[in-house]
C-alpha cells in the first residue's frame, strides 16, 4: 500500500471522524475522542468583499451570468404558468425545464423530466451576482422574476411535479438570496405564500429516495424526490428572519432514523444512496448544529464526509453513476472501465463546497480547505461552459477512455448549480474571526474589509497551483494588529513563509492553518512557498498499481492519441519524473514512448485517462 494512500486514510480516520461538544465537552457515543471545538464558527465575508482576478474563475461567472440574463422572462415562467393554468406565452426552453402534462419517463426521456426545477437556483445565482457587482440590471431581473413568479403560486405546481420537495427547496433558496443579497423587500412574503402552497403537497417527513409516498403514481421517477435535503435552507430561512415556522419545518424533515442517527454513531450506511442529494443532505445536518445546537447532527456530517472522502477519486470527485458505494469494495476501480459517468460535477461540487465550507468554519481544520481546493481544480473549474441553448456539462469522466462532453439533456440540474458555484468562489476564499483572517484558497484576488476603525485589504498575486509561490500584499489605513492564518496543505512538505523578506519564526505544519500574528502596515508583504512535488495516489488499497499522478492539488491526466488507443507502459519512477514542457503541460519519457500530461482545466476536447497502471520495475 502506498504512503499517500495510508496518509489519506489516516486523515480521514483521525481528522474527520470525531467531534467534541462546543458546549459541554461530551462526545457522541461511539466517536473517537477529540478536544472540544473552541470559539464561534468563522464568519464568511460577503460576496462583494472579494474582487476576483483569476481568469478561469471570472470567465465561468461571466459566461454563466450572461446565459441567465439572456433568458426571457416568459420562457423562465412558462412551466409555472402552464401548471397554474395561466396563459403561457414565450419560447419553451425544452429539456428538463419543459412541462408536459402527459410526461412518462419510460417514453419521453429527458424532455419534461423536471419542469421549472432550476428556476430557484437561477434566481439564487443572479442574486449572488448582484451582490458581487451591484449591477442594477441584474437586480431588476431578480425582482421582476420574483413578482411574475408570485402570480403563478398554486398547489398545482407541486401536484403536477414529480419533484415537489426539490422544486420547493430551490425556490426557498432563490427567495432567501433575493432578500439578503438582491435586497428584494417582497421576497419573504413571496416565500410564505410559496410555503403555504407547497407544504400540503409534500410528505409529512423526510422520505428515503426510491420509497413510494404518492400511491397513485406507478412511474418510478415519482420516488426520486429529495425531501431529506430540505432542512438546510429551511434553517437558513429561520436564521434570516423568515419566521419560526421554517425552524419547525426543518426539524420535521431531518432524516434521522435511517441516515443521520447511524452516521452519528459512525455506522457507514452510504451504500446505494443517490450521491449528490445525500451528500448535499449532510449540509442539513450541519445546519441542525448551527441553528439548533445539535451535536449529534454535526457528528453525522463529519463522519459522513469522511466516509465519502474514503471512496473518492484522486480528483476529489465521488459517486460513479450517481451512487455512493459500500466501504472496502472494488467499485471505484471497476468504474474506471464500466462507466463514463464518474462524478456529477456542478451539482456534486456545489454540495461539496458547501459542506467543506461549513465544516472548515466550525472546526478550523485546514484539511477541509484542501478537499475543497482539490475538487475545484480537478472537476468544476474544468466544466465545459453553459450554453445559451441549455447544453450543460454534467459528468466528469475518469474512465480509462475519458472524454469531456455535454449532457444529452438540455437544462439539467447542473445548469442550475454551475452559476451558483461560479459565484461562490469568492466566499470560499477567505474567512474571518475577531482579529483574524483565514486565507483558504490561493487565488489572485483582493479582499477588502474593515476591522474596528481600520480599512484593510489583502491582495494575492501569483500563478499557483502552477507555480509554488503566492504573494500577499497588505494595505491598512492605520497600523493594525491581526492574525493572518494561511492554509498549509497536507501535501506541502517543506512549505515556508516569509514576511517582508524574513522567514517567519513559527514552525510551518502541513494540514493546518499557520497564524502570522503581528501589527500590519501598508506595504507589508507575505510570500508563501508551497513545494509542488510529484506524488502518486492509487485508486484504492487493493489496486496500488492503478494510480493518478498529482502535483500539488492538481491531478495530471494522460492524454491519448485517440479515444480507444493504448498508452505506453510507464513505471512509477518514470511517472514521478515527469518533466514540465510549458506552464500547463508535462511529459513522461517512458521506455515505451512519451506520454503527455495535462490538468483537467486544459484538456479541451482531447481524450485522456485519469489513472494509469504502472509497471513494476
Amino acid at each position: 500500500m502506498s504512503q499517500a494512500y495510508i496518509s489519506r486514510r489516516r486523515f480521514l480516520q483521525t481528522g474527520s471522524l470525531a467531534l467534541g461538544s462546543a458546549v459541554s465537552g461530551k462526545l457522541v457515543s461511539g466517536a473517537v475522542s477529540e478536544p472540544p471545538i473552541q470559539g464561534q464558527p468563522l464568519a464568511e465575508f460577503s460576496y462583494g468583499d472579494v474582487l476576483m482576478s483569476s481568469d478561469p474563475h471570472e470567465t465561468q461567472l461571466r459566461e454563466t451570468h450572461a446565459v441567465l440574463m439572456a433568458l426571457s422572462d416568459d420562457s423562465l415562467l412558462k412551466p409555472f404558468r402552464q401548471m397554474a393554468g395561466m396563459p403561457a406565452p414565450g419560447e419553451d426552453l425544452g429539456g428538463w425545464y419543459h412541462y408536459n402534462p402527459d410526461y412518462d419517463i419510460r417514453r419521453d426521456g429527458n424532455e419534461g423530466f423536471a419542469p421549472g426545477c432550476t428556476f430557484g437556483q437561477w434566481i439564487s445565482a443572479l442574486a449572488r451576482s448582484c451582490a458581487i457587482h451591484g449591477d442594477d440590471a441584474t437586480r431588476d431581473k431578480v425582482l421582476r422574476l420574483n413578482r411574475l413568479y408570485a402570480l403563478t403560486i398554486s398547489t398545482d405546481l407541486y401536484l403536477k411535479n414529480r419533484f415537489p420537495a426539490y422544486t420547493y427547496d430551490k425556490l426557498v433558496l432563490g427567495l432567501l438570496d433575493s432578500y439578503s443579497l438582491a435586497k428584494d423587500p417582497d421576497a419573504l412574503a413571496i416565500l410564505d405564500r410559496t410555503t403555504d402552497a407547497a407544504t400540503p403537497q409534500l410528505p409529512g417527513h423526510a422520505v428515503e429516495r426510491n420509497t413510494p409516498w404518492r400511491m397513485d403514481k406507478d412511474d418510478p421517477s415519482w420516488t426520486w424526490d429529495e425531501s431529506y435535503t430540505l432542512p438546510e435552507n429551511l434553517f437558513l430561512a429561520y436564521q434570516r428572519g423568515a419566521g419560526r415556522r421554517y425552524y419547525d419545518l426543518a426539524l420535521r424533515y431531518l432524516d434521522d432514523r435511517t441516515w443521520f442517527d447511524p452516521l452519528s454513531r459512525n455506522e457507514n450506511v452510504l451504500s446505494g444512496r443517490h450521491a449528490y442529494s445525500y451528500v448535499n443532505s449532510l449540509n442539513s445536518a450541519v445546519m441542525a448544529y448551527l441553528a439548533a445546537g445539535s451535536e449529534k447532527h454535526l457528528q453525522a456530517a463529519r463522519n459522513g464526509f469522511a466516509m465519502v472522502a474514503e471512496q473518492s477519486y484522486a480528483t476529489g470527485g465521488w459517486g460513479p453513476d450517481e451512487a455512493l458505494r459500500a466501504p472496502e469494495r472494488d467499485d471505484l476501480y471497476a468504474s474506471l472501465r464500466n462507466t463514463h459517468n464518474s462524478f456529477e460535477t456542478p451539482c456534486g461540487s456545489y454540495a461539496h463546497f458547501k459542506l467543506t465550507r461549513y465544516l472548515l468554519r466550525i472546526t478550523r481544520d485546514a484539511r477541509y480547505g484542501d478537499s475543497m481546493e482539490r475538487v475545484m481544480y480537478n472537476t468544476v473549474l474544468g466544466a465545459m461552459p453553459l450554453e445559451e441553448d441549455g447544453r450543460a456539462f454534467y459528468y466528469s469522466d475518469y474512465n480509462v477512455n475519458g472524454r469531456r462532453v455535454y449532457h444529452p439533456a438540455r437544462w439539467p440540474c447542473c445548469s442550475g448549480t454551475l452559476p451558483q458555484v461560479a459565484a461562490d468562489y469568492r466566499i470560499n476564499t477567505y474567512f474571518r474571526a475577531p482579529g483574524a483572517v483565514f486565507v483558504n484558497l490561493y487565488l489572485p484576488s483582493t479582499l477588502r474589509w474593515r476591522d474596528g476603525g481600520a480599512e484593510l485589504s489583502l491582495t494575492q498575486e501569483g500563478d499557483y497551483p502552477f507555480e509554488e509561490r503566492m504573494t500577499i500584499f497588505v494595505t491598512s489605513s492605520r497600523p493594525t494588529e491581526l492574525a493572518l492564518h494561511l492554509r498549509i496543505p497536507a501535501w506541502a512538505e517543506g512549505a515556508s513563509v516569509f514576511v517582508n523578506g524574513t522567514r517567519w519564526k513559527a514552525p510551518v505544519v502541513t494540514g493546518q492553518f499557520l497564524p502570522v500574528h503581528r501589527e500590519w502596515r501598508t506595504g507589508d508583504r507575505v510570500d508563501l512557498d508551497l513545494p509542488l512535488k510529484m506524488r502518486l495516489e492509487p485508486i484504492d488499497a487493493r489496486h496500488v498499481d492503478t494510480v493518478a499522478l498529482l502535483r500539488g492539488p492538481l491531478v495530471l491526466m494522460a492524454v491519448k492519441e485517440a479515444p480507444e488507443s493504448a498508452l505506453p507502459k510507464v513505471s512509477r519512477e518514470e511517472l514521478l519524473s515527469a518533466s514540465r514542457l510549458s506552464e500547463r503541460q508535462w511529459r513522461v519519457d517512458a521506455s515505451g514512448g512519451p506520454v503527455k500530461l495535462l490538468p483537467f482545466t486544459s484538456l479541451g476536447a482531447l481524450p485522456y485517462t485519469t489513472y494509469l497502471t504502472v509497471s513494476r520495475s
